[in-house]
């Protein structure tokens, strides 16, 4: 008579690790649709190429990434109950990679958006997309760093997406503007780039994203402030270091001409402290402060200069679009 064995615990272990697999594909998938784009050139129209998007609206809204519709002139979404839908392009946003789309309906079934901010390295993560145009397609992996940084560019303005995550669940062309979840089904990134074999970007959804979101829906744009100056960190020489009660700040290695930093006095190797009493030690510290109330307003810029601490002021004008 045969005897059933007791199932070892990583038996165990994989049929918990495959039930919040699936209970994320089940639950998601309604609300991840294929794009297919097309783009105008001489002579009419023609394919431009795929993605995906998240509905994160039951009215019709899409989230994707901003490469993936750029210069679209129209196309469609599929969804999983086989509805394709025209798309409208309603608002990009390239320097945070990050674009809205809508669809004529009104009964998507809508994703839950998470926080990016409550992820671990290590921790399980499903991407839901359309990688080469396979639809519904879902892979499996873990958080693999944090903290990650995305270049990205817009025309002469550049811009550092931060807190990139990096998974090493499995994108492909195609992938991008598809959902990144957690076991809970929530999207806690938009797929962004395959930076190489077995390795997988997403913007992170966070504060910052559900302002870019709300901008892009209400207003086709998401507005920032523009000071002109190009830098990087530097510790700070011990007596700056001793008046700003830190170890580093932001050497400027470029001025741009006519730009409200050069009206405001800044310099070459000048080191910036402070903006409007907020300490900055990288760019992204004065990144994050370029934001659409900045438009217009003086900021007071502390600065060390030859061994002396300046007081400068600035009006960010906002950056071009």
């Amino acid at each position: 008579m045969a005897v059933l064995r007791e199932l070892p615990a990583d038996g165990e272990a994989l049929d918990a690790y495959s039930r919040v697999v699936s209970g994320v594909a089940e639950s998601l998938s309604p609300s991840v649709a294929s794009l297919g784009l097309k783009r105008r050139v001489r002579g009419g129209r023609r394919a431009a190429g795929a993605g995906s998007a998240v509905a994160i609206t039951p009215d019709g809204y899409l989230l994707t990434s901003a490469h993936v519709v750029a210069e679209a002139a129209g196309g469609s979404a599929t969804f999983t109950d086989g509805r394709e839908l025209a798309i409208e392009v309603v608002g990009t946003d390239p320097l945070s990679d990050l674009a809205v789309a809508r669809v004529p309906a009104d009964d998507l079934t809508a994703a839950e958006l998470g926080d990016a901010g409550q992820l671990r390295v290590g921790q399980l993560v499903v991407a839901v997309g359309n990688p080469l145009g396979f639809a519904g397609t879902v892979t499996a992996g873990v958080v693999s760093a944090l903290g990650r940084s995305l270049p990205t560019r817009n025309g002469s303005a550049g811009r550092i997406v931060e807190n990139v995550i990096q998974t090493d669940a499995a994108l492909n062309p195609g992938s991008s503007g598809g959902a990144l979840a957690n076991g809970r089904a929530e999207v806690v990134g938009i797929n962004t780039a395959v930076a190489g074999i077995g390795l997988g970007l997403a913007v992170p959804i966070d504060a910052t994203t559900h302002a870019i979101v709300g901008a892009l829906m209400r207003d086709g744009r998401f507005r920032r402030a523009y000071l002109g100056v190009a830098g990087g960190p530097r510790p700070l020489p011990p007596r700056a270091a001793r008046e700003a009660g830190r170890e580093a700040g932001i050497e400027v290695v470029q001025v741009v001409e006519g730009s409200p930093a050069a009206r405001a006095g800044l310099k070459v190797e000048d080191l910036l402290l402070e903006v409007d009493g907020t300490p900055v030690g990288d760019m992204g510290d004065l990144q994050r402060l370029m934001t659409q109330e900045a438009i217009g307003r003086t900021l007071e810029l502390r600065v060390f200069r030859d061994g002396d601490s300046l007081e400068l002021s600035a009006k960010p004008v906002e950056l071009p679009g």
